[in-house]
């Protein structure tokens, strides 16, 4: 590699690392750390924005659905846009093997070192969603990109740091007991899932991206230039469709969630339900904290909350649909049962030791 192409890619190594950064400390590490402080005193974070301050979620209507992707919007629109850039910049601005050297064997260790990788980045599962297509498209294996998109949200320190002041350290301990293997695992297993047919297509890719990037001559701003296209091509494909599945999401909060209050108890058929339905439904970043506390307060059984606490962060249907072009049906329908099946244990648990 000569030296001018050296320098290229030195200054496209610091102005990734620089938005990372920068980017993550204005609109998680900063704000989370002064949120910390009002959870521990206050014991609450604010509002559920499922139902805010009512007993219940509104019924359907389309006031329903622009209030509630109103109120998510303003809670998520800064990191969705970090999302999308860092998204871009994986593909545009890091070497074309990069991503593929390191997170691109199908082993357990690539599914480590991308839930670690996780940890600090923070975001909700639809804003780390342009990123892991980014990963992706980069050769990134597809548990390892798994365990990145669920680390965000269930190994999210902020967040349990919240969970620990407002609704208790026992709360933390379970989400921490059972994230870990829903991460670790659920990555782990998604490899394991890869066919052999798979497997020589993406040896193929990465050979391809490993030449481009031995040949490669391409200059900086050509990499700019890449990287709007990449940016404007990622938000037009991504964010349609994300902003109506949230609409229909927020019109049908009564559906999902149609009785809440001491009729709800640990039946299995309750813990089963809400294990589901906080699949399906979508949140900001710690917004179960909140929701679990609201219904708690409201005679809700120890149960379903803990269902919840499970399944409302990791997946959604909104985010789901982002990420669907990067993975098999297969492999998405693995990852949101597994899910299910977490928040089930989660909710067991809950009722058996009567959180």
């Amino acid at each position: 590699m000569n030296a001018t192409r050296q320098s290229e890619m030195t200054l496209r190594w610091i102005i990734f690392l620089t938005l990372a950064v920068v980017g993550l400390f204005y609109v998680k590490w900063f704000p989370y750390y002064n949120r910390a402080f009002v959870a521990a005193e206050n014991h609450s974070i604010g509002n559920s924005i499922l139902m805010g301050t009512a007993a219940a979620p509104p019924a359907p209507s389309w006031d329903a659905a622009f209030s509630y992707a109103l109120a998510y919007g303003k809670a998520i629109w800064q990191a969705m846009v970090l999302g999308l850039l860092l998204g871009s910049a994986i593909q545009a601005l890091l070497p074309a093997d990069w991503v593929a050297r390191v997170l691109g064997k199908t082993g357990f260790g690539t599914v480590a070192t991308a839930g670690i990788l996780s940890v600090p980045s923070m975001m909700c599962t639809c804003c780390a969603a342009p990123v892991v297509v980014g990963l992706r498209e980069r050769q990134a294996s597809p548990g390892a990109a798994i365990a990145f998109w669920l680390g965000n949200t269930v190994l999210n320190p902020a967040t349990l740091v919240f969970m620990g002041f407002v609704l208790g350290w026992n709360w933390t301990a379970l989400r921490i007991l059972l994230g870990v293997p829903m991460v670790f695992g659920l990555g782990y297993l998604v490899n394991l899932m890869v066919t052999p047919k798979e497997a020589a297509a993406a040896e193929a890719r990465i050979a391809e991206l490993t030449a481009n990037s031995a040949t490669s001559g391409s200059t900086g701003p050509n990499a700019f230039v890449r990287w709007i296209e990449i940016f404007v091509r990622m938000s037009v494909r991504l964010i349609p469709e994300y902003i109506i599945l949230v609409l229909l999401l927020g019109a049908a909060r009564a559906w999902l969630f149609p009785e809440i209050g001491p009729a709800v108890d640990n039946n299995i058929g309750w813990i089963v339900a809400f294990a589901v339905a906080g699949m399906l439904f979508v949140i900001p970043t710690a917004g179960e904290v909140p929701i679990v506390q609201a219904m708690l307060a409201l005679g809700m059984g120890a149960g379903p909350a803990a269902a919840l606490l499970l399944t409302l962060p990791p997946v959604s249907l909104p985010s789901l649909a982002m990420v669907s072009g990067s993975f098999r049906t297969q492999t998405l329908l693995t990852v949101a049962g597994g899910v299910v099946v977490f928040g089930i244990i989660a909710g067991l648990i809950a009722a058996g030791l009567k959180l």
